[in-house]
């Protein structure tokens, strides 16, 4: 699932897509790794999955990321979960 991330937003939020990627803002700062730990927690919860069956495949330092999601849900599922 390919994301775009605006970190260091007063709270984590979905806002929706942009150019074919979910838009995603977090309350995290961008250092030290602390805004990557926050998208997979809000991901894993916004789906009601593991924190481990979410990772980051692409993107560590950069906001546009790609995410490989361990689920039984297909990308479309997933997408209107997180909307």
């Amino acid at each position: 699932m390919a994301v775009h991330v605006q970190p260091g937003a007063r709270v984590s939020t979905v806002i929706g897509e942009i150019g074919g990627a979910l838009k995603i803002r977090l309350h995290a700062p961008p250092v030290d790794g602390k805004a990557n730990a926050a998208l997979i927690a809000f991901v894993a919860g916004k789906l009601g999955i593991r924190q481990r069956d979410v990772r980051i495949v692409r993107g560590q330092t950069n906001r546009q990321k790609l995410l490989d999601i361990d689920t039984t849900l297909s990308v479309e599922e997933a997408g209107a979960l997180l909307l």
